[in-house]
């Protein structure tokens, strides 16, 4: 088994294979419509089929891989009409627990909040869009947490890797991260005051820029 592999070896092998092979398809070393060979992919990781066929079912759950008939496996397209739905879908429930975490949110939940702004801030300096979307996605989801609704935490955990992969599209050819720094700033200051209007309109804010940027990429 490959060194890459054993780096993660407390992991379920299927959760390894599937971090690596998401990680390709995020990072452009796995082309959209680009085939899935179990085979080559078992030989490349030095692992079984096994575990690449179970993460490719968690791919396609996350919708980054798609199953088409009698041609197995692909890496999913990024479309307008998904980006579309995904970006309505996210604006809705965050502007949900956002709205909620301006009453609801403890100080420990707050000055994390803080604390993920600041990682994020230092993420950026390391110009990698995976490492700037995993701090990006580690500050929304203290909001979501201190929404305290589960159901609605749930269902933006099924969304989590479309939303992901939209946000890595969106950062990969930023030059410039400072709005997004200060638009979380805002946020933290109008939920830190309990300003629920004014944090409603900075996250719908948010996403509608991510948006439009990402909106430019694809076309």
């Amino acid at each position: 088994m490959n060194h890459e592999i054993q780096d993660d070896a407390f992991l379920p092998l299927r959760d390894v294979v599937f971090n690596r092979i998401r990680d390709d398809i995020l990072r452009g070393k796995l082309k959209p419509g680009e085939r899935l060979m179990e085979v080559a992919l078992a030989d490349r990781l030095g692992v079984s089929r096994t575990p690449v066929r179970e993460a490719i079912r968690m791919l396609e759950q996350e919708g980054l891989v798609v199953m088409l008939p009698r041609r197995g496996a692909h890496v999913g397209y990024v479309t307008e009409k998904q980006l579309a739905d995904v970006l309505e879908a996210r604006k809705t429930l965050e502007t949900f627990t956002v709205n909620a975490a301006c009453s609801r949110i403890t100080k420990k939940q707050l000055d994390a909040l803080r604390a993920a702004n600041d990682a994020f801030r230092e993420s950026v300096k390391t110009g990698d869009p995976v490492t700037i979307a995993d701090a990006d996605l580690q500050f929304h989801n203290i909001i979501v947490e201190a929404a305290g609704n589960e159901k609605i935490a749930e269902t933006l955990y099924n969304l989590k890797e479309q939303i992901y992969r939209y946000k890595y599209e969106y950062l990969k050819d930023m030059k410039d991260f400072s709005h997004l720094v200060e638009e979380h700033q805002m946020l933290i200051e109008a939920i830190g005051s309990a300003q629920s209007d004014k944090a409603v309109r900075i996250i719908r804010m948010h996403i509608d820029n991510q948006a439009l940027e990402i909106y430019r990429h694809i076309k």
